[in-house]
């Protein structure tokens, strides 16, 4: 079955970096978008970067230049790399893809951005 499976968040001070993964399986990850979103409390989920099988990516303009979206398909692997960390990017990171039209997620790994 479908599975994305995210690691590396944590606690890092405003200006600090994170790199985030998700590990996917049961589908064949070449063909497929994968996109990260992230959520706070009593927020929507918000989509904030996007991979398509080309490598061809697109961020929402809250992380535009700071956070960047990779791939590696040999490992079946999401990244997110995050720079320039500040409060307002403290949630909990989902890795997502669609699969004939079905949403799959993450179970998600928290990022707090605090002194």
């Amino acid at each position: 079955q479908v599975q994305l499976v995210e690691s590396g968040g944590g606690l890092v001070q405003p200006g600090g970096s994170l790199r985030l993964s998700c590990v996917a399986s049961g589908f064949t990850f070449t063909l497929n978008t994968m996109r990260w979103y992230r959520q706070i409390p009593e927020k929507e989920r918000e989509w904030i970067a996007l991979i398509d099988a080309v490598a061809s990516t697109n961020y929402a303009d809250s992380v535009k230049g700071r956070f960047t979206i990779a791939r590696d398909n040999a490992k079946n692997t999401l990244y997110l790399e995050m720079n320039n960390l500040k409060a307002e990017d403290q949630a909990v990171y989902y890795c997502q893809t669609a699969i004939r039209s079905r949403d799959y997620w993450g179970q998600g790994t928290q990022v707090i951005v605090s002194e």
